[in-house]
């Protein structure tokens, strides 16, 4: 079992940062990739970035060149830096976590971004 628990959402002004973080226990020896997805109000749920135990990271179209993922090497901590916040980037974010067997998911935070 993993257990996913995100922090760092809340609200910020378009053009600002903030970063978003999410801390994996229990098996994250079992930890094949970490991701973040996210939710906004009346859509489906999409991927915004992933990245694998070897560093190989995939983001979504929407979010290249404004937001980064990163690990920590024990595969606990995933990370992402979103910079240039639009309001279309307001949702609820989630952690994901991919192992062999199954997906694992925290519960989300919210990030608004207000024009």
């Amino acid at each position: 079992q993993v257990q996913l628990v995100e922090s760092g959402g809340g609200l910020v002004q378009a053009g600002g940062s903030l970063r978003v973080s999410c801390a994996a226990s229990g098996s994250t020896f079992s930890i094949a990739a970490m991701g973040w997805y996210r939710q906004a109000p009346g859509s489906q749920r999409e991927l915004v970035a992933t990245i694998t135990r070897g560093g190989e990271t995939n983001y979504a179209d929407s979010v290249k060149g404004r937001f980064t993922i990163s690990r920590d090497n024990a595969m606990n901590t995933v990370y992402l830096q979103m910079n240039s916040l639009k309001p279309e980037d307001t949702a609820v974010y989630y952690c994901n976590a991919r192992t062999f067997i199954r997906n694992y998911w925290g519960k989300g935070t919210l990030v608004t971004v207000s024009s």
